[in-house]
């Protein structure tokens, strides 16, 4: 059984995931390429052909920014880190860090459902991290802060579950009915719109119940 040693704060573990992310966004860019010396027609054509390239790196820079924003606030909550909450941040680093490769696939083989469920499942997995980095805090109550709502767990929790759920459900669906499963993400939007307009509900909840009454 996994014995929970406290290891010193959460600092060095923000660094290194904001260093993280921040490679994997700037990898998304480095195919962005036009030859040199082309003529008007050519050049046209050139950019026409970076569309996919540019629709990828829109929707990874947004997937990308989101996990990095939950990263920061789950860590938001730790006061100390332990070895296993080390280990399941990095394993969730690992996948960011792997996500250029499957924005890659889908701009330039996007027609493959290979490809719409690799990114997919690149997707739930650095959800399921994060998910897995929540319940271990959950169960650890003397690595977090006092201040740590059990609500907000419960929010974030759900808000990172609605993503695992619609990426890991997508890659059956693009297996059977190809790209166009891709359409199925844009479930999230509600939901997540949703889940935020309760986590403010909850905040405000909560400040009330901390503001000292005469």
């Amino acid at each position: 059984m996994w014995k929970s040693t406290p290891a010193g704060g959460p600092e060095r573990v923000v660094a290194l995931a904001d260093g993280v992310f921040a490679i994997a966004i700037t990898l998304l860019v480095l195919d962005f390429s036009v030859p040199r010396d082309l003529d008007s027609a050519a050049y046209h054509a050139e950019l026409r052909d970076l569309a996919p390239n540019f629709g990828a790196y829109v929707l990874s820079l947004l997937v990308l920014g989101l996990f990095w924003r939950d990263h920061r606030r789950i860590f938001g909550f730790v006061e100390r880190v332990d070895g296993q909450l080390i280990t399941l941040s990095l394993v969730g680093l690992g996948v960011a860090a792997l996500v250029p490769f499957p924005t890659k696939l889908i701009s330039e083989y996007g027609r493959d459902p290979v490809s719409v469920a690799a990114y997919a499942a690149a997707v739930a997995a650095l959800g399921a991290a994060h998910l897995a980095l929540l319940a271990v805090l959950a169960g650890r109550p003397w690595l977090r802060g006092d201040a740590a709502p059990e609500e907000g767990f419960l929010l974030y929790g759900a808000d990172i579950a609605a993503s695992v759920v619609v990426f890991a459900l997508s890659i059956p669906l693009a297996l059977a009915i190809g790209p166009a499963a891709m359409w199925s993400w844009l479930v999230l939007v509600p939901v997540k719109g949703l889940l935020g307009r309760w986590a403010t509900r909850a905040r405000r909840r909560a400040a009330v119940s901390r503001t000292p009454r005469d």
